[in-house]
């Protein structure tokens, strides 16, 4: 019997009773399932008419305005996190101790404290000078969410970007520092880049928690995807009740699918960065000489060196 380092394994009472407690529990959660379908149904959260409303033209606008919303704060967060992760991962990794303790700091500050409070006072900071940082509108809760999510992401990517570097050959910077290369320049150009390639499904694993995170702009009221659900459901009223399973499932469908999309996008960059040609072309071999034929080759070379010598000397 092949044993654990974690746990023992289990013998043939013990699998019996995993199986057991397994098929219990699976039909535990399916009564709840089933109990919580026929509760929704009872309701009429089901009724065809509930469907109908997407039908409607200022539906599906206000939709298409949360999603545009969603993915306009997605793309400015994701681009800064990114840059701020990298500046951070460069700055713990410093030989200057101020640097090194300041971004050491900033990380371990972020990565503790709750996403949601930090946005939540971004906001209320912005709100209250909102004259004096020239906000307007809807800048205010926009720039919270974006900052919010770019101190947070960026923090956790500077950890990644870290981890990589750090996983990069030790041969590889020792080479770079004996070319002359200055530290900046074996950062940025030697192991930077390598981190980036090793660490990539992590990194876009991060930019799908960015994605979902643009859902805490509800909290500070702005007009994001979520948002934009919870304002149709609370205002539309069907057969005298409001239509949040039918929106919640749509809304679900819309957030899985932008999730998959991103997830398909770092899985082609993946491939792409496998296949693609790098480094110096390798010569390819040719036929194999005989001994003969080797000692002749050898011969021409001795002769034409020294005819190659008085020509010069001439």
């Amino acid at each position: 019997m092949s044993s654990s380092v974690l746990y023992d394994a289990p013998g043939p009472k013990a699998r019996v009773r995993n199986r057991v407690f397994s098929v219990v529990g699976g039909l535990a959660v399916l009564g709840l399932i089933a109990f919580a379908v026929v509760r929704l149904n009872a309701k009429g959260q089901f009724a065809p008419e509930m469907w109908d409303i997407f039908n409607y033209a200022g539906v599906r606008n206000s939709i298409r305005d949360g999603v545009i919303t969603t993915l306009k704060v997605f793309a400015v967060a994701a681009v800064l996190s990114l840059a701020l992760g990298v500046l951070l991962a460069t700055g713990r990794l410093s030989d200057h101790k101020p640097v090194r303790w300041f971004a050491t700091g900033f990380i371990e500050l972020f990565r503790a404290v709750p996403l949601l409070i930090t946005i939540y006072v971004l906001w209320v900071l912005f709100l209250t000078y909102r004259a004096d940082l020239g906000l307007s509108g809807d800048n205010t809760g926009f720039w919270a969410l974006v900052i919010g999510l770019t101190v947070y992401n960026g923090s956790v990517q500077a950890e990644v970007l870290r981890a990589g570097i750090n996983s990069v050959p030790r041969g590889q910077r020792e080479a770079a520092y004996a070319l002359g290369m200055r530290k900046t320049q074996v950062m940025m150009t030697v192991l930077v880049p390598q981190a980036v390639r090793a660490m990539l499904p992590t990194i876009i694993s991060q930019l799908v928690v960015t994605l979902k995170d643009t859902s805490l702009g509800y909290v500070i009221t702005y007009q994001e995807l979520l948002f934009q659900l919870q304002q149709l459901a609370g205002n539309t009223v069907v057969n005298d009740e409001n239509p949040y399973v039918p929106v919640i499932i749509v809304g679900g469908v819309i957030y899985i699918a932008m999730c998959l999309a991103l997830s398909a996008l770092a899985t082609w960059i993946e491939r792409r960065g496998r296949r693609a040609k790098t480094g110096i072309r390798i010569a390819d071999a040719g036929e194999p000489l005989a001994a003969a034929d080797a000692l002749d080759v050898v011969d021409q070379s001795t002769a034409s060196a020294p005819d190659a010598s008085a020509g010069k000397t001439n």
